[in-house]
């Protein structure tokens, strides 16, 4: 392994330890799925080249999805398209009339990313970007900057509520050229959907609309086709924790939800989605159950039903859904040589476990969990992290000494995925 720099090594240690998914350097310590990660990789070109993905990446929990989802979002931007990025909860989902719906799209675009800014916030740089790239084409053509930026938006106004995002992108601007600050800040404030009453978006910005529960889908559009104008390849909006749906109690929540999703559905695979693509993680409840999961809706069970031919071991990557199986013994034995690896920064002289200490790690961790340590590894890789520690901190402690007095215990994080409310659990419910 080549050196690894000491802020990817921290973030990916740091964030293991603490049992999340780390931002940086996740390609550090990938194993497996390499066709899985084609496939995404062929979506990505897809939206760069104007079109428009759909995928479910589904998985038990502990499979690795939010680790997949965020490998996915780490090379969008390595290929110069914009991410969005959220977890679903009871207070953010696709289709709400209480707010819930323009929750969700606010922190998406609070979690909206480029290259440059891979942590986030990266919406009024998207706008300077834009005008930088309106500011050349005049230079170029001899226009005025204003014309140029008009005709840029022009292209917008014909798609739902474009007109008034035209108008807030043209707001951003006048602010830009003026150094009117508070401008550029209400223009930002409606585009990340913070406006929550017209009469104060209209007295601020001269709009009448604001993003709201029922046009979040068509905003998502409008931000895919305004970024592509920007410079940037496109959009991916990556959903994650849509098991929070599935555990909706009120029925006509659930099909509302999943009403949502079809349309999204439809667009892509029509294309009439431009530079847009979504990537969604889900459990196996959430897709196959035909009670309350996706299957219980039977336009989208026509379209995500598995291929009859995909059996005895064989996939088929190009339909929508992506099935991600549990890390194999092999896969989970890579994974902890590389972590060993990150651990000492890349130089095996820094090594504190020697070779021999991994399978005997993995025996121990087998006789404590069985199946489960590789299954559900979370737990298991935070030991590791903290065996590697301890050593590296005690120089002349044994490993095999270390190792009988770990305490390894299941991991139960996904119970609550499957614990469920009934209907009449509840005596109100805004849909």
């Amino acid at each position: 392994m080549p050196p690894v720099r000491p802020r990817d090594r921290d973030s990916v240690l740091q964030s293991l330890r603490a049992g999340v998914v780390p931002r940086q350097g996740q390609h550090l310590i990938q194993v497996g799925r390499v066709q899985e990660i084609r496939a995404l990789m062929a979506d990505i070109d897809r939206i760069a080249d104007g079109g428009s993905t759909f995928r479910l990446v589904i998985g038990e929990y502990g499979a690795g999805k939010t680790f997949f989802l965020n490998l996915v979002r780490s090379i969008a931007l390595e290929k110069k398209l914009v991410t969005v990025h959220a977890d679903l909860n009871p207070d953010r989902r696709l289709h709400a009339s209480g707010g819930q719906a323009r929750s969700l799209y606010a922190e998406l675009t609070r979690n909206m990313a480029t290259r440059t800014k891979p942590e986030g916030g990266a919406l009024a740089g998207i706008l300077e970007k834009f005008i930088g790239t309106a500011r050349t084409i005049a230079e170029e053509s001899g226009a005025t900057i204003e014309r140029v930026v008009r005709q840029q938006v022009q292209s917008l106004t014909e798609m739902v509520n474009g007109y008034d995002f035209a108008e807030v992108v043209l707001a951003y601007w006048r602010g830009h050229e003026e150094g009117n600050e508070q401008l550029r800040a209400d223009a930002v404030r409606w585009l990340r959907g913070e406006f929550t009453t017209r009469t104060d978006a209209r007295a601020a910005l001269g709009v009448r609309s604001i993003v709201d529960d029922a046009t979040v889908y068509d905003q998502l559009k409008l931000l895919a086709r305004f970024v592509r104008l920007a410079g940037y390849s496109g959009l991916l909006v990556c959903l994650d924790e849509m098991v929070n749906l599935y555990k909706l109690a009120n029925t006509q929540a659930r099909t509302s939800n999943y009403e949502q999703i079809l349309r999204i559905l439809n667009d892509s695979l029509q294309g009439s989605a431009e530079g847009l693509g979504f990537i969604l993680g889900g459990t196996p409840e959430f897709l196959y159950d035909t009670r309350r999961g996706l299957y219980s809706y039977t336009a989208l069970q026509s379209r995500l039903s598995q291929n009859t031919f995909a059996q005895g071991g064989l996939t088929d990557l190009s339909g929508p859904v992506i099935r991600l199986t549990a890390l194999t013994q092999e896969d989970f034995y890579v994974l902890l040589h590389k972590l060993r690896d990150v651990f000492a920064f890349g130089d095996p002289a820094k090594y504190t476990l020697p070779e021999e200490g991994i399978p005997a790690f993995m025996q121990f961790v087998s006789q404590r969990l069985g199946a489960e340590y590789f299954r559900t590894p979370r737990t298991t890789i935070t030991s590791f992290i903290d065996l590697l520690s301890v050593l590296e901190s005690n120089p002349g402690a044994e490993w095999q000494t270390l190792l009988g007095g770990i305490s390894v215990q299941p991991d139960h994080g996904g119970d609550g995925d499957i614990a469920l409310e009934t209907e009449d659990d509840l005596t109100t419910f805004k849909l």
